[in-house]
């Protein structure tokens, strides 16, 4: 059996996975509601590994344990926090304290190849764009579960989520508004 590998990403209309230092727009665009952080809980609820690469990794791993030492956890944070991680990384050699994270070296489309044949649980990797550029282009990709906030960077934003990548068709799996205004949509890509 291949376990079902899901990218899972947030971004702007215009297409950005983040913003620049300094930009004040607070967490997720500054549009983090009740309904997104129900429908965060209810995808992280089942059981999971998740898959980072390196940078991605450390980025979570620092704001979670940040957040943690504040006492602001979103729940969702604290079940992804719980779940097995695989980081895939040639240069990192500590687990940051994520409890249950192992780090794998090498190539990361044939490391994601062999989890997908040999994982008992479907695979959820977010953000980690590069990571998952490569994997969508290898055909690894079942799912693209893009968050989309209803704001534009196009002065402040980085990272664009989807640069580089090939020519996709997608398939609109489920689809539904959070919070009046954010997109949460679950398509299956395929190469063109």
């Amino acid at each position: 059996m291949t376990a079902e590998y899901t990218w899972d990403v947030f971004s702007t209309v215009d297409g950005y996975g983040s913003y620049a230092a300094g930009a004040d727009w607070g967490a997720y665009w500054g549009r983090q509601g009740p309904e997104l952080l129900a429908r965060r809980v209810d995808v992280h609820a089942g059981a999971q590994r998740l898959v980072f690469g390196a940078t991605t990794f450390r980025e979570n791993a620092r704001l979670l344990a940040a957040a943690r030492a504040a006492g602001e956890l979103d729940e969702w944070n604290v079940l992804s926090m719980r779940m097995p991680a695989t980081v895939i990384s040639s240069t990192l050699r500590d687990t940051l304290e994520w409890a249950d994270a192992t780090i794998v070296a090498g190539d990361g489309v044939g490391i994601v190849r062999r989890l997908k044949e040999e994982s008992e649980l479907p695979l959820r990797s977010p953000g980690s764009l590069s990571l998952n550029r490569s994997l969508l282009a290898a055909g690894l990709v079942d799912r693209l579960h893009l968050t989309v906030f209803p704001v534009v960077s196009g002065r402040t934003g980085t990272s664009p989520i989807l640069r580089g990548v090939e020519d996709l068709q997608l398939e609109l799996m489920q689809s539904r508004v959070l919070d009046g205004g954010t997109l949460d949509l679950v398509y299956r890509p395929r190469l063109r």
